[in-house]
């Protein structure tokens, strides 16, 4: 398992857990449950933000949010 933050982009994962309460709810709000097949889409320069897509949607996170944020690859 790894952090979203060190996927690469146009790797796929699945979100296993979120590590930080206050991201958590703000994830679950968004629609971003443990489970769920995540993507990344793209780093921004300096790679803050992220952004990311989870059931066809375009998602921008904080570098040090996805740092929260544990999910498993099909490698794993």
């Amino acid at each position: 398992m790894k952090r979203l933050s060190e996927l690469q982009v146009g790797e796929k994962a699945f979100v296993e857990s979120i590590q930080d309460e206050f991201v958590e709810q703000q994830l679950l709000e968004m629609g971003v449950t443990p489970g769920q097949l995540i993507e990344l889409e793209r780093k921004s320069p300096f790679s803050d933000p992220i952004a990311v897509v989870v059931s066809n949607l375009l998602i921008s996170i904080r570098l040090s949010d996805a740092d929260n944020i544990i999910v498993k690859t099909q490698n794993d």
